[in-house]
């Protein structure tokens, strides 16, 4: 297969901050970046020579952006399958749309995992209320989740009784839901694979996640865990990567529950808010190395050079006060990365923060201390 070389473009349906940071990774290396978006004021449209304000089921659009484009990837899993294949008609997409269609939907994804024997917690696809009653009486204290979407938090509901899911399901709206038992939890972990379209394959070293109300706080590389564990992290997600036959990158993430068992939580067919330290503490950063990827190029070296860690920065902190970014990059080996969306809310990532230090540690206390500065606590 020869390469897609600097010079041509490479079209990015999502114009979020992923898709700009590939953008910035991809410009760097010399390619032109096009980008499909629904909001007319998307962050990455600002690295884009070709901005497209479309929604992601408008084949036409999709179209467009693929005759333009040497090669097409994405930042955002919820794009219509047709909306890919109609991309694929002018360019290569990578990930194509079966990869994606499979990973998109919870119900669909979960059964991918455990038809190919991937470890699981207890769960149960619903399609109505009284069968979503009826896995909670079976599981016990439960998530119940949308099926589609519903990330960050949104979309999900803690449960403990039948009637408590029965609830659940008609407050979350959706037409199918995943029911997942209740785990106590040790730690939460992630990795990330680049596989390419040569069919190189690389693992980055896993990273340890922080979440509170489903979203991410913080995360850092190394872990400090066990290195068997690790390893078997990795192995676990190249062994997916593989299965789905994904061309980019695969972010896996997992549990590892106080009995000792390691079990997947959820896939995501693109960069991770988990990698964003990726830029700090790898030699190569998972957006150069998804441009790698999907172009066919020679994948970078995922070993780390030093301990880092990332902060996430939501709308929050706009909430009755006005951040100080100058303030977080007073501490030494912290920097800023915001994001450029044009208004806050709750909830919302508007950045993160990222530090670096001669541990895993120290590079966390780093991004705790900058954001603290960042909303101007003494």
């Amino acid at each position: 297969m020869n390469p897609i070389l600097p010079g041509a473009a490479i079209g990015i349906l999502g114009g979020g901050q992923l898709g700009r940071m590939t953008g910035f990774a991809a410009r760097t290396l010399g390619y032109d970046v096009h980008i499909l978006d629904p909001d007319p004021k998307a962050p990455g449209f600002a690295v884009a020579s070709l901005a497209i304000t479309a929604p992601f089921d408008d084949e036409i659009a999709a179209a467009r952006l693929a005759e333009h484009s040497k090669v097409v990837t994405l930042e955002i899993e919820q794009v219509s399958t047709v909306t890919i294949e109609a991309a694929a008609r002018f360019a290569p997409t990578r990930p194509g749309a079966t990869a994606v269609y499979t990973v998109q939907e919870r119900g669909r994804q979960k059964a991918f995992l455990a038809a190919n024997g991937f470890p699981l917690g207890d769960f149960a696809t619903v399609d109505n209320a009284d069968d979503c009653a009826a896995a909670v009486q079976r599981l016990g204290r439960s998530i119940v989740k949308a099926t589609m979407g519903g990330y960050d938090g949104r979309g999900q509901v803690r449960v403990a009784s039948a009637e408590d899911g029965r609830r659940a399901f008609s407050t979350i709206g959706a037409q199918r839901c995943v029911v997942e038992q209740f785990l106590d939890l040790e730690v939460e972990l992630s990795v990330l694979v680049a596989r390419s379209a040569t069919g190189e394959v690389k693992a980055y070293p896993p990273s340890r996640n922080h979440h509170e109300a489903g979203i991410l706080v913080w995360a850092v590389t190394p872990t400090g865990l066990d290195p068997q564990l690790e390893q078997r992290a990795r192995e676990l997600a190249l062994g997916i990567a593989e299965a789905l036959g994904i061309v980019g990158l695969l972010a896996v993430e997992m549990f590892v529950t106080r009995d000792g068992r390691l079990l997947v939580n959820e896939l995501a067919p693109r960069p991770h808010n988990t990698y964003h330290h990726s830029e700090r503490a790898v030699a190569t950063s998972q957006f150069e190395q998804l441009v790698r990827a999907v172009c066919g190029l020679p994948l970078g070296d995922t070993s780390i050079v030093r301990p880092a860690a990332i902060h996430n920065v939501l709308g929050d902190c706009w909430e009755g006060r006005t951040p100080d970014p100058a303030a977080a990059l007073t501490v030494p080996r912290a920097r800023v990365h915001l994001y450029g969306k044009a208004s806050a809310r709750p909830g919302r990532k508007m950045g993160h923060l990222s530090g670096c230090g001669d541990t895993p540690e120290e590079a966390l206390h780093v991004v705790q201390e900058s954001f603290r500065r960042f909303n101007g606590l003494p």
